[in-house]
Protein backbone atom coordinates (compact mmCIF):
# COMPACT_ATOMS: atom_id res chain seq x y z
CA UNK A 1 0.00 0.00 0.00
CA UNK A 2 1.07 3.69 -0.47
CA UNK A 3 -0.10 6.67 2.35
CA UNK A 4 0.87 10.28 2.69
CA UNK A 5 1.67 11.49 6.10
CA UNK A 6 -0.40 13.93 7.60
CA UNK A 7 1.48 17.51 8.19
CA UNK A 8 2.86 16.48 11.28
CA UNK A 9 4.74 13.18 9.28
CA UNK A 10 2.48 10.81 10.83
CA UNK A 11 0.61 8.20 8.97
CA UNK A 12 -1.37 5.63 10.12
CA UNK A 13 -2.16 2.02 8.82
CA UNK A 14 -4.13 -0.93 9.63
CA UNK A 15 -2.64 -3.87 8.16
CA UNK A 16 -2.73 -7.82 8.52
CA UNK A 17 -0.63 -9.61 10.78
CA UNK A 18 2.76 -10.20 9.57
CA UNK A 19 6.64 -8.76 7.91
CA UNK A 20 6.77 -5.64 6.50
CA UNK A 21 9.41 -3.15 4.51
CA UNK A 22 8.70 0.12 4.91
CA UNK A 23 10.45 2.51 2.04
CA UNK A 24 9.87 6.34 3.04
CA UNK A 25 10.46 8.77 0.73
CA UNK A 26 10.41 12.68 1.08
CA UNK A 27 11.32 15.35 -1.92
CA UNK A 28 14.53 16.75 -0.43
CA UNK A 29 15.83 13.60 1.82
CA UNK A 30 17.15 10.66 1.44
CA UNK A 31 14.61 7.62 1.10
CA UNK A 32 14.96 5.12 3.71
CA UNK A 33 13.41 0.92 3.72
CA UNK A 34 13.11 0.06 7.14
CA UNK A 35 11.54 -3.29 8.50
CA UNK A 36 8.29 -3.59 10.77
CA UNK A 37 6.18 -6.58 12.32
CA UNK A 38 2.56 -6.67 12.91
CA UNK A 39 1.32 -8.46 15.99
CA UNK A 40 -2.31 -9.96 16.91
CA UNK A 41 -3.33 -7.41 19.03
CA UNK A 42 -0.45 -5.00 19.23
CA UNK A 43 -0.06 -1.56 17.80
CA UNK A 44 3.07 -1.56 15.89
CA UNK A 45 4.79 2.34 15.87
CA UNK A 46 7.65 2.96 13.27
CA UNK A 47 9.85 5.80 13.33
CA UNK A 48 12.31 7.12 11.28
CA UNK A 49 14.91 9.47 10.70
CA UNK A 50 15.58 10.84 7.41
CA UNK A 51 18.85 12.31 6.30
CA UNK A 52 18.86 15.36 4.00
CA UNK A 53 20.77 15.87 0.60
CA UNK A 54 21.99 18.54 -1.47
CA UNK A 55 20.05 20.47 -3.39
CA UNK A 56 19.70 19.71 -6.83
CA UNK A 57 21.50 22.99 -8.94
CA UNK A 58 19.36 24.03 -11.51
CA UNK A 59 20.76 24.05 -14.96
CA UNK A 60 22.86 27.13 -16.49
CA UNK A 61 20.97 30.52 -17.28
CA UNK A 62 20.52 30.55 -20.71
CA UNK A 63 18.96 29.31 -24.03
CA UNK A 64 19.14 25.33 -24.31
CA UNK A 65 17.59 23.09 -27.12
CA UNK A 66 16.24 19.69 -27.11
CA UNK A 67 18.22 16.55 -28.23
CA UNK A 68 15.44 14.74 -30.42
CA UNK A 69 17.23 11.57 -30.25
CA UNK A 70 17.82 11.20 -26.24
CA UNK A 71 14.20 12.60 -26.05
CA UNK A 72 10.90 10.39 -25.73
CA UNK A 73 7.47 12.15 -26.46
CA UNK A 74 4.76 9.25 -25.54
CA UNK A 75 1.47 8.56 -24.42
CA UNK A 76 -1.03 6.17 -23.09
CA UNK A 77 -4.76 5.86 -24.09
CA UNK A 78 -7.92 3.31 -22.82
CA UNK A 79 -9.19 1.51 -25.67
CA UNK A 80 -12.78 -0.28 -25.73
CA UNK A 81 -12.88 0.66 -22.03
CA UNK A 82 -10.92 -2.16 -20.77
CA UNK A 83 -7.02 -1.81 -22.22
CA UNK A 84 -4.38 0.67 -22.75
CA UNK A 85 -2.98 1.56 -26.56
CA UNK A 86 0.63 3.42 -26.30
CA UNK A 87 2.16 5.44 -28.49
CA UNK A 88 5.07 7.97 -29.23
CA UNK A 89 5.54 10.91 -32.19
CA UNK A 90 8.63 10.81 -33.29
CA UNK A 91 9.46 14.21 -35.05
CA UNK A 92 9.52 16.99 -32.51
CA UNK A 93 11.58 20.29 -31.74
CA UNK A 94 12.14 22.62 -29.09
CA UNK A 95 14.25 24.83 -26.96
CA UNK A 96 14.07 26.39 -23.57
CA UNK A 97 15.57 29.87 -21.60
CA UNK A 98 16.68 29.16 -18.01
CA UNK A 99 16.51 32.91 -16.05
CA UNK A 100 18.94 32.87 -13.70
CA UNK A 101 15.34 33.00 -11.10
CA UNK A 102 14.17 29.41 -12.52
CA UNK A 103 10.76 30.57 -11.52
CA UNK A 104 10.70 33.29 -14.61
CA UNK A 105 11.97 30.42 -17.18
CA UNK A 106 10.26 29.79 -20.76
CA UNK A 107 10.43 26.26 -22.71
CA UNK A 108 8.38 25.87 -26.68
CA UNK A 109 8.04 22.50 -28.21
CA UNK A 110 6.87 21.78 -31.54
CA UNK A 111 5.35 17.82 -32.15
CA UNK A 112 4.61 17.01 -35.91
CA UNK A 113 1.44 15.62 -35.45
CA UNK A 114 1.43 13.34 -39.22
CA UNK A 115 4.98 11.76 -36.90
CA UNK A 116 2.31 9.57 -34.30
CA UNK A 117 3.04 6.36 -33.87
CA UNK A 118 1.29 3.37 -32.04
CA UNK A 119 2.55 0.54 -34.19
CA UNK A 120 -0.58 -0.18 -36.30
CA UNK A 121 -0.42 1.69 -39.81
CA UNK A 122 -4.55 1.61 -39.78
CA UNK A 123 -4.60 3.01 -36.30
CA UNK A 124 -2.10 5.45 -37.06
CA UNK A 125 -4.12 6.76 -40.49
CA UNK A 126 -7.35 7.12 -38.69
CA UNK A 127 -5.30 9.00 -35.66
CA UNK A 128 -4.12 11.20 -38.38
CA UNK A 129 -7.54 11.94 -40.10
CA UNK A 130 -10.37 14.79 -39.55
CA UNK A 131 -11.66 11.88 -36.46
CA UNK A 132 -8.60 12.87 -34.76
CA UNK A 133 -5.43 15.08 -35.18
CA UNK A 134 -6.58 16.15 -38.76
CA UNK A 135 -3.11 16.49 -40.06
CA UNK A 136 -3.48 17.94 -43.25
CA UNK A 137 -5.24 20.63 -41.81
CA UNK A 138 -3.68 21.03 -38.43
CA UNK A 139 0.45 19.80 -38.88
CA UNK A 140 1.54 20.48 -35.59
CA UNK A 141 1.13 20.37 -31.99
CA UNK A 142 2.23 23.21 -29.37
CA UNK A 143 2.87 23.75 -26.38
CA UNK A 144 4.49 27.03 -24.78
CA UNK A 145 5.08 27.21 -21.27
CA UNK A 146 6.00 30.64 -19.09
CA UNK A 147 5.42 29.86 -15.36
CA UNK A 148 7.67 27.78 -13.61
CA UNK A 149 6.77 26.81 -9.74
CA UNK A 150 9.14 24.73 -7.55
CA UNK A 151 7.47 22.25 -6.07
CA UNK A 152 10.41 20.37 -4.42
CA UNK A 153 14.14 20.03 -4.18
CA UNK A 154 13.88 18.75 -8.01
CA UNK A 155 10.25 18.99 -8.58
CA UNK A 156 8.38 21.36 -10.66
CA UNK A 157 5.18 22.37 -12.04
CA UNK A 158 5.45 24.00 -15.65
CA UNK A 159 2.31 25.91 -16.37
CA UNK A 160 1.32 26.75 -20.48
CA UNK A 161 -0.54 26.54 -23.37
CA UNK A 162 -1.12 23.32 -25.69
CA UNK A 163 -2.30 24.22 -29.27
CA UNK A 164 -3.72 20.59 -30.58
CA UNK A 165 -6.27 21.01 -33.97
CA UNK A 166 -5.66 25.45 -33.80
CA UNK A 167 -7.73 24.92 -29.75
CA UNK A 168 -5.51 26.40 -26.89
CA UNK A 169 -5.69 24.89 -23.39
CA UNK A 170 -3.91 25.40 -20.07
CA UNK A 171 -1.87 22.33 -19.06
CA UNK A 172 -0.03 21.42 -15.84
CA UNK A 173 3.56 19.58 -16.27
CA UNK A 174 4.57 18.19 -13.43
CA UNK A 175 8.27 18.11 -13.83
CA UNK A 176 11.21 16.09 -12.13
CA UNK A 177 14.31 17.48 -13.28
CA UNK A 178 17.49 14.95 -13.03
CA UNK A 179 20.38 17.09 -13.30
CA UNK A 180 23.00 18.37 -15.61
CA UNK A 181 26.70 17.29 -16.90
CA UNK A 182 29.01 17.28 -19.95
CA UNK A 183 28.76 14.65 -22.03
CA UNK A 184 27.00 13.28 -25.24
CA UNK A 185 28.08 13.87 -28.68
CA UNK A 186 31.09 15.92 -28.11
CA UNK A 187 31.46 16.65 -24.29
CA UNK A 188 28.36 19.56 -24.48
CA UNK A 189 26.80 20.70 -21.34
CA UNK A 190 23.21 19.12 -21.37
CA UNK A 191 20.51 18.30 -18.84
CA UNK A 192 18.03 15.95 -18.30
CA UNK A 193 14.41 16.06 -16.85
CA UNK A 194 10.90 14.03 -16.73
CA UNK A 195 7.69 15.37 -17.35
CA UNK A 196 3.69 13.98 -17.25
CA UNK A 197 0.72 15.44 -17.82
CA UNK A 198 -3.03 14.27 -18.64
CA UNK A 199 -5.11 15.80 -21.27
CA UNK A 200 -8.96 15.31 -21.73
CA UNK A 201 -9.61 14.18 -25.27
CA UNK A 202 -13.07 16.50 -25.60
CA UNK A 203 -10.74 19.55 -24.69
CA UNK A 204 -9.55 19.38 -28.09
CA UNK A 205 -12.88 18.54 -29.90
CA UNK A 206 -11.15 15.05 -30.50
CA UNK A 207 -14.10 13.37 -30.45
CA UNK A 208 -14.64 10.38 -32.09
CA UNK A 209 -18.21 9.35 -32.14
CA UNK A 210 -18.21 5.92 -32.94
CA UNK A 211 -19.40 4.13 -29.94
CA UNK A 212 -19.34 0.24 -29.27
CA UNK A 213 -22.17 -1.61 -27.90
CA UNK A 214 -23.50 -0.65 -24.54
CA UNK A 215 -21.67 2.86 -24.97
CA UNK A 216 -18.36 2.23 -24.43
CA UNK A 217 -15.98 4.52 -26.22
CA UNK A 218 -13.90 3.11 -28.51
CA UNK A 219 -10.84 5.82 -27.10
CA UNK A 220 -11.20 6.74 -23.60
CA UNK A 221 -11.74 10.61 -22.91
CA UNK A 222 -8.31 11.17 -20.72
CA UNK A 223 -4.51 10.76 -22.67
CA UNK A 224 -1.47 10.43 -20.33
CA UNK A 225 1.67 12.17 -22.10
CA UNK A 226 5.09 11.10 -20.53
CA UNK A 227 8.24 13.22 -21.71
CA UNK A 228 12.16 12.27 -21.19
CA UNK A 229 13.83 15.02 -22.45
CA UNK A 230 17.37 16.05 -23.04
CA UNK A 231 18.48 19.71 -23.75
CA UNK A 232 22.15 20.85 -24.52
CA UNK A 233 23.37 24.02 -23.77
CA UNK A 234 23.09 26.31 -26.51
CA UNK A 235 26.33 27.98 -27.95
CA UNK A 236 28.89 27.96 -30.99
CA UNK A 237 30.01 24.68 -30.37
CA UNK A 238 26.98 23.16 -29.64
CA UNK A 239 26.68 20.02 -31.77
CA UNK A 240 23.69 19.05 -34.30
CA UNK A 241 21.97 15.74 -33.52
CA UNK A 242 22.55 13.29 -35.93
CA UNK A 243 19.53 12.30 -37.85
Amino acid sequence: MRGQTDPFGTLTAGLPVGGYSITINKDGMMPISIPAKIDVGKRSVVEANLTSVDPITPPREGFWVFDPPHTGVRFAARHVGIGTVHGRFANFSGSAYISDNPENSHVEFSIEASSIDTGNRTRDRHLRSADFLDCEKYPHIQFVGSQFKRRGNAHWAINGSLSIRDVSRTVNLEMEYLGSLNGGYGEELRCAARATTELHREDYTLDWKNMLARGIAIVGPTIKIELDVQLMFRCDETPTPPD
